[in-house]
């Protein structure tokens, strides 16, 4: 039997790093895991409280809106307000998704087909990749420039840039979507309200639309708020961004995030998502209204626990002779294979990093072929792990100075 949307996809390389772990465990290695990026920091107390709550009414056990219940709407709206400035209409510029991954897939369904192009950063988080090619789009892949480079300074934007203009310039046809996520995954890197700028007038002049994941909305470091695409003028003409309550407010599994922006694309959207699913189990909605509301500043203490970590575990590798500069966000710290490692792939050095530290990380060669090279540290263990786990390293990584 032939599955023709999935035939072409490759092994999904995370999974051998993780079969490793798991084998690795189960033989009795205590394995710092380094790789999925998976939030270990407890959800908000009022969540939590609130989903309880919630849940023993018999009647928040039917089917809800698909598009969110009006009060988490305008909840999200006063978020934006309140945050980066942004005005927003509950009614027709903002969407509930069922985690920003669904979202961004099924907006992919909306904005594209076969025939039509997409332009996507490389390396990129797999989805972004993946989505457009499961709508049937052509790719365009746009190299990022390395961690050296990380950053919202003028040589990062100005190379980004020109090969924005040459994915746009070479090939037909000429792709209708642009897909952008910044604080970037998996590199870390930042950009500041002037580039977003550019992007819109960008995608103004060319009639596309472009896509911010916005997932590390408020993980931005050194003191940095990363901006909202929608604060740059004329962003509704062309823009929408994916806003996630999974690392901001540490509440993963509870797969609450939000489309916002251009009216048209967000009701295109709502529209497919009426076919596809009755919305968001209503003690969620409605445990995150209140979150939202009551809540505000907790991504404040996610995001310090984030950079803690990410100091913790360069200041480590720097001492056993991995020099890494620090990114500018996210909860990921994107590094080059050392220089005597070099002939190893990404999956082979992950591999025997997993069999011979008992650490693992993710290969980068699974954010696509401009991750080759690079491997991705996960801020998900504490600190104490974190050394932990350099001291692993430093064991395992005995070519290093």
């Amino acid at each position: 039997m032939e599955f023709r949307r999935i035939t072409n996809l490759p092994p999904y390389v995370f999974t051998i790093i993780n079969n490793l772990k798991i084998e690795a465990r189960r033989a009795g290695a205590d394995v710092i895991d380094l790789g999925f990026g998976n939030p270990d920091i407890p959800s908000p107390r009022i969540a939590v409280d609130k989903l309880r709550e919630s849940a023993e009414l018999p009647r928040n056990h039917r089917y809800s809106m698909s598009k969110g219940l009006p009060k988490l709407r305008q909840a999200i709206a006063g978020y934006y307000r309140n945050v980066w400035g942004v005005e927003l209409d509950p009614e027709t510029e903002i969407t509930n998704t069922i985690g920003s991954k669904e979202g961004f897939s099924h907006l992919m369904w909306v904005l594209l087909d076969r025939g039509d192009a997409a332009i996507v950063p490389s390396p990129s988080y797999p989805i972004h990749i993946y989505g457009p090619l499961f709508a049937g789009a052509d790719l365009r892949q746009v190299p990022m420039r390395s961690l050296a480079d990380v950053g919202s300074g003028e040589e990062f934007t100005e190379d980004f840039f020109a090969r924005l203009h040459d994915a746009w310039e070479i090939g037909w046809p000429k792709p209708r979507v642009l897909v952008i996520s910044f604080p970037h995954n998996p590199t870390g890197a930042t950009v500041d309200l002037p580039f977003m700028q550019r992007i819109v007038d960008f995608c103004r002049e060319r009639e596309m639309v472009v896509v911010h994941d916005f997932a590390y909305a408020d993980v931005g470091f050194d003191g940095h708020q990363p901006p909202s695409i929608l604060q740059a003028e004329g962003a509704k003409e062309c823009a929408v961004e994916l806003y996630s309550m999974t690392k901001s407010f540490s509440m993963a599994g509870w797969r609450c995030a939000f489309l916002l922006g251009n009216r048209d694309v967000v009701q295109a959207l709502v529209k497919l998502k009426t076919y596809l699913d009755y919305g968001m189990f209503q003690p969620v909605q409605i445990a995150a209204t209140v979150t939202i509301n009551e809540a505000a500043d907790f991504p404040k203490e996610v995001c310090a626990t984030y950079e803690r970590r990410c100091e913790t575990l360069i200041d480590g590798l720097a001492r056993i002779g991995w020099n890494i500069p620090k990114p500018g966000g996210s909860m990921f710290v994107w590094a080059r294979i050392p220089d005597p490692y070099a002939e190893q792939d990404s999956v082979e050095f992950c591999s025997n990093l997993v069999r011979d530290a008992s650490v693992a990380l993710s290969p980068g060669v699974g954010f696509g072929p401009g991750g080759e090279g690079f491997v991705r540290f996960a801020l998900i263990e504490n600190e104490m792990r974190i050394n932990q786990g350099v001291r692993n390293l430093r064991r395992a990584l005995t070519k290093l100075g």
